[in-house]
C-alpha cells in the first residue's frame, strides 16, 4: 500500500509542479478579464448616463429656443400690422395735406408715434434674440468689405478680390444679405481649409443685380501644410468628368449653408454651393434683381 502511494505521488508530484502554475496564471487571467469587463460596463454606464444628460440639456436648449422664437414670430406680426396700419395713416397724410395742411399735421404726429411703437417692438425682438446693439451700419454696408477682407486676411486667409460693373446702392435688408453671405463664405474657407488657403471673391454688378462667387482652394492648401506637392497628387489622383459632374450636383448640407441660402432667398437669390474635387469650395449666388428687391419683388415702383 505505501509502495503504491509513494508510485503515485512521484507520478502526481511532476504533475501538480507543472499544472499549479498553469491554473494559477489562468486564474489570473480570468481575473484580469473579469476586472477588465466589470470596468467597462462601468464606463459605459457613465458614458449612457452622460448621453442621457446631453439629451436632455439639448431638449432643454431646444424648448428654449422654441419659445424664443415664438415670440419673436408674434412680435414680428404686431409689427408688420403695425407697419401696415403707418402705410395707410401716411396714405391719409398725403391725401390731407392737398385739403387740410393743419389735418395733414395732426395724421403725421400719429404716424411718428405709431412708428416709435413698432421700433419699440422691434427692439423687443432683438433682447428676445439676445444680441442686443449689433451695430448693422458698421457691419454690414458693402462699402465696409475691405474691413472685412482685411480682417480675414490677418486671420490667416490670402483673398483676391475682383470687382466689374457699377456698384449701385441696395436696401438696409439685401446689403445685410450680402455682406452675411460673404461673411460666412470666407469664415467656412478659413475653418475648413485653415492658414494659407487662397480664397477669391468676384463681384459682377449688372444693371438691377448682383452674382457673387466665392471660391477656395481648402483642399489643396492642407495638402501645402502636410508639405505635399497639390499639383503632383492632382496629376496622380486625377478626376474625371463624372466626378465633377457629380460634385456640381451633389447638395451640400449644414446650417451654415442653409442660412446662406435662406438669405439669398429672401432677396430673389439663386444660392450654390459645392465642392471641387481636389481643389476646395465654392459658393455661388445670384441676385438678378437685387437694386430693387424688398424681399417680396424687384420691381423698381417709381419708375
Amino acid at each position: 500500500m505505501i509502495d503504491w502511494l509513494d508510485k503515485n505521488t512521484a507520478v502526481l508530484l511532476p504533475v501538480l509542479a507543472i499544472a499549479a502554475p498553469v491554473l494559477l496564471v489562468s486564474t489570473l487571467v480570468f481575473l484580469v478579464a473579469w476586472l477588465h469587463t466589470r470596468h467597462l460596463r462601468r464606463e459605459d454606464g457613465f458614458d449612457q448616463q452622460d448621453a442621457e444628460a446631453d439629451i436632455r440639456e439639448l431638449e432643454l436648449s431646444l424648448a428654449e429656443q422654441t419659445a424664443r422664437l415664438r415670440i419673436i414670430r408674434e412680435l414680428h406680426e404686431v409689427g408688420v400690422h403695425s407697419l401696415s396700419v403707418m402705410i395707410s395713416q401716411a396714405e391719409g397724410v398725403r391725401f390731407a395735406a392737398e385739403q387740410d395742411p393743419a389735418a395733414a399735421v395732426r395724421l403725421a404726429t400719429v404716424v411718428a408715434d405709431a412708428a416709435r411703437s413698432t421700433q419699440a417692438d422691434l427692439r423687443r425682438v432683438m433682447t428676445v434674440v439676445g444680441e442686443g446693439d449689433i451695430g448693422l451700419e458698421s457691419q454690414t454696408r458693402i462699402d465696409a468689405a475691405s474691413e472685412l477682407f482685411t480682417s480675414m486676411r490677418a486671420a490667416g486667409l490670402d483673398i483676391i478680390v475682383e470687382e466689374t460693373g457699377e456698384r449701385f446702392d441696395l436696401i438696409p435688408g439685401a446689403e445685410l444679405a450680402v455682406m452675411r453671405i460673404l461673411q460666412q463664405s470666407l469664415a467656412n474657407s478659413l475653418k475648413h481649409g485653415g492658414e494659407g488657403t487662397q480664397a477669391t471673391v468676384i463681384l459682377n454688378w449688372t444693371i438691377d443685380g448682383l452674382r457673387l462667387l466665392i471660391d477656395d482652394d481648402g483642399a489643396r492648401a492642407r495638402e501645402r501644410r502636410a508639405g505635399l506637392d497639390p499639383n503632383r497628387i492632382a496629376r496622380e489622383r486625377g478626376v474625371s468628368s463624372d466626378d465633377k459632374l457629380s460634385a456640381l450636383t451633389e447638395q451640400v448640407l449644414g446650417a451654415e449653408i442653409t442660412e446662406m441660402r435662406e438669405r439669398a432667398t429672401l432677396f430673389g437669390g439663386v444660392f450654390n454651393a459645392y465642392l471641387v474635387p481636389g481643389v476646395g469650395f465654392s459658393v455661388a449666388v445670384a441676385f438678378p434683381a437685387l437694386r430693387y428687391h424688398n424681399g417680396v419683388h424687384g420691381v423698381n415702383l417709381e419708375g
